[in-house]
């Protein structure tokens, strides 16, 4: 489903060249919950957002669905984002005068997706997430957890084929943390959608079926935890 084949990405800080990615190659499959740990300035969001065709590599290739990133155009890359990759940050980025509800149907509105398949939609992500009953609140009226609920409802929304996490439990406490990872499991066995995962957390991280660990843009280890692709899909 997804793969870097020597990705390189280099940023420049005054005269110093910062690699934040340096040779990458990763397949990540259809289904699979890879965690992505390293410590910070080890390249983890980069390879986020070269995922998400928020930003482009040095060189190398990124693909998705078997299709290079490289090869689309920025209307591409556009609609690639609005309908097969979800985004699901650490600051939940909602906004503040939009309902839970206006919210999570904010992509498929900008999608030109027709009010009564819409609001369908919605009302599926929602229940799906386990926050229907709070679908007319607006962010200040709700707690972390639920406020990353509705993060991942938006992202569910459009039915991606890939969901990037970039430390989704960072500003939760345990037990919603735990929750929230609960959620992002099942949507990988149940829904076959691949989902990637920053954290800094190490407990989190043994959530996902594989864990890889980024040390200075190169992977210095990876490993598989108890669970199997076969397992999570059973």
């Amino acid at each position: 489903m997804v793969r870097l084949d020597r990705v390189v990405k280099t940023y420049r800080s005054g005269r110093t060249d910062l690699h934040a990615l340096d040779g990458v190659t990763l397949d990540i499959a259809a289904g699979e919950f890879l965690s992505i740990v390293g410590p910070s300035g080890s390249g983890k969001s980069t390879l986020l957002h070269l995922v998400g065709g928020l930003d482009a590599p040095d060189s190398g290739e990124v693909l998705v669905g078997g299709r290079s990133l490289a090869e689309m155009s920025d209307d591409e890359l556009t609609l690639l984002r609005r309908r097969r990759v979800g985004l699901v940050f650490q600051f939940f980025n909602l906004l503040p005068t939009m309902t839970a509800e206006e919210n999570v149907g904010l992509p498929l509105l900008l999608d030109g997706t027709p009010a009564s398949e819409r609001r369908e939609r919605v009302e599926r992500a929602l229940r799906k997430v386990l926050i229907w009953d709070r679908r007319h609140h607006t962010p200040d009226a709700m707690s972390g957890g639920e406020m990353q609920r509705v993060a991942i409802a938006r992202a569910l929304v459009i039915e991606p084929a890939v969901l990037l996490a970039d430390e989704p439990t960072g500003n939760l406490d345990s037990r919603t943390g735990h929750e929230i990872l609960e959620l992002l499991r099942t949507t990988a066995s149940r829904e076959r959608q691949t989902v990637l995962m920053v954290t800094h957390d190490a407990s989190a991280a043994e959530y996902g079926d594989r864990i890889i660990t980024l040390v200075d843009g190169r992977i210095a280890n990876e490993r598989r935890t108890g669970r199997t692709l076969a397992e999570a899909a059973s």
